[in-house]
């Protein structure tokens, strides 16, 4: 890292952090040792005589003195021992990856090794993926090793599949000059050290964790400004040497990460999180990204600003021997990373080979997570109504129109929200209203569907929607809005007599009280 003239002023920086906080470890082992020093000298002058020689008038005195020194210091060295062991074990956490073998993206590793090269760097290690928009260099010395390790670079899976070969190696060109920095002994060692004091910290809670969270918290203090200033100057360092590296394409990168982002986000929310909570798991989340984006394109004039050029450019994801295999294993981890919570409804029996949930493709989405999405929605509203699950979704929304205006105005409306809140199935962050006209807007999907008017459907920027002739309709929140909040199911019984749609208007209501 350091020796370049240019960036001699940065290196020097962020080798003068490294060495502030390496001082700050020395001088704490310094303090623990003071009391064995002590404890030494005070028995060397009671062997050499000129501290307490025995028949001395003092010598009761300072054989107290050196006995009770001598055991803060085996206390102190215990402790030591104990903290310095606990640092040594610590292990900091790292963010789960799907490891890249050289000879599942032998294109990549020669683009990472050519940008090494031309920046003059040390080439990163391996290679992983993360189902997320973001890159950085994981540390891969190991545990109380003295010479560092060439870090993996982690790439954020959905950078590969959205953006161009020319992109990729000028959005990786700064993380990947940072491999020289992480490969100079200090800045590695000073990493390490504050990187376990953190760890020490996670691992040791509470009172019984006390003897090494109060040293490592107080040592993390100290350092942390300067550690700060040094990946400051890292970065600094870094980001000046990618400089002679496909500059200008790096603005052009930096745009598409913020693009790649909005869609990376827009699809777990609204796209993934529906499977997840019904126990599937897409298997082509990073395909789906580029999807989402594609369709952004064609909505926002903004975004589809040099779309078409793009297009014709090679995608990074070419530079994976598999593709799709890979794009599974970091969409199955994007399910653990993301989603915490247990599904809602059964996974399918059916299994992969190796005992795992098989992957969800996006061909079946409609009919496995959007339908079973509104079947979840509506079993609240169907158990209040008293219905059973398995009731023709035509019917429970029949009984369902009529008891929101029975028996008068807002009542019954008013009385299902109000059994919907009670259920423990509604979170605090929802109303029973709100679980009415989610309950509601299920039920009229599935009685659309059923009658052979309307399909369901994927949206790649807003997730399960309901399709007409091949077209989603968004109009039918007002008529669902008009049914809870007023209890006029009037327009929607007319939105359905426009697809063609009957509802029975003549049945009772159900009597909720």
């Amino acid at each position: 890292m350091r020796g370049d003239t240019a960036d001699d002023a940065v290196a020097d920086a962020a080798g003068a952090r490294a060495g502030a906080i390496l001082r700050l470890r020395g001088l704490a082992l310094a303090a623990a040792a003071v009391p064995a020093a002590v404890a030494s000298v005070l028995w060397a002058g009671r062997l050499t005589g000129h501290l307490g020689a025995a028949g001395a008038p003092d010598a009761v005195a300072w054989d107290a003195a050196r006995w009770a020194v001598t055991a803060l210091a085996l206390l102190t060295f215990g402790w030591a021992a104990a903290f310095a062991a606990a640092l040594r074990r610590a292990r900091p956490h790292r963010t789960p990856n799907v490891p890249l073998a050289e000879q599942d993206a032998p294109e990549l590793y020669r683009l990472v090794r050519d940008l090494a090269g031309r920046m003059e760097v040390p080439p990163p290690g391996a290679i992983a993926l993360t189902p997320d928009c973001d890159s950085w260099l994981e540390d891969e010395t190991a545990p109380g090793g003295s010479e560092p390790a060439p870090p993996t670079l982690v790439v954020g899976s959905p950078f590969m599949w959205w953006m161009r070969v020319a992109e990729l190696r000028a959005l990786l060109a700064p993380v990947a000059a940072g491999a020289a920095c992480a490969m100079d002994p200090e800045i590695s060692a000073a990493r390490r050290f504050t990187h376990g004091l953190d760890a020490v910290l996670a691992t040791h809670q509470g009172r019984r964790g006390a003897w090494a969270s109060i040293p490592a918290r107080s040592l993390l203090r100290r350092s942390r400004g300067h550690a700060a200033e040094m990946e400051r100057a890292v970065a600094v360092w870094a980001s000046e040497r990618a400089r002679q590296v496909d500059y200008g394409q790096r603005i052009v990168a930096q745009e598409q990460v913020g693009l790649a982002y909005a869609g990376w986000d827009r699809l777990l929310t609204r796209v993934a999180l529906p499977a997840w909570r019904l126990g599937r798991t897409p298997g082509r989340l990073n395909a789906g990204v580029v999807s989402a984006l594609t369709e952004l394109s064609r909505r926002d004039r903004l975004a589809a600003e040099g779309f078409e050029t793009r297009l014709g450019e090679r995608p990074a994801c070419d530079l994976l021997e598999e593709p799709g295999r890979i794009d599974e294993a970091a969409s199955r981890l994007a399910a653990r990373l993301f989603y915490a919570g247990p599904p809602v409804a059964p996974a399918p029996v059916v299994a992969a080979p190796g005992g795992a949930d098989p992957a969800l493709d996006w061909a079946a989405y409609p009919d496995e997570v959007v339908v079973g999405q509104w079947r979840h929605q509506s079993a609240a509203l169907l158990a209040v109504l008293r219905l059973s699950p398995e009731v023709a979704p035509l019917t429970a929304l029949g009984t369902a129109l009529r008891t929101l205006r029975e028996p008068g105005a807002r009542l019954g409306a008013e009385t299902l929200a109000a059994r919907l809140e009670a259920q423990r199935g509604v979170s605090v962050a929802r109303t029973g209203r709100d679980a009415l006209s989610d309950g509601l807007y299920a039920l009229v999907c599935r009685a659309a569907v059923a009658s052979g008017r309307a399909e369901p459907g994927l949206d790649w920027l807003d997730g399960p929607v309901l399709l007409v002739d091949g077209v989603r309709r968004t109009d039918l929140g007002a008529p669902i809005a008009l049914a809870v909040e007023h209890g006029d199911e009037e327009p929607l019984r007319a939105w359905l007599e426009e697809l063609g749609i009957a509802v029975d208007p003549f049945d009772r209501p159900v009597r909720l009280r």
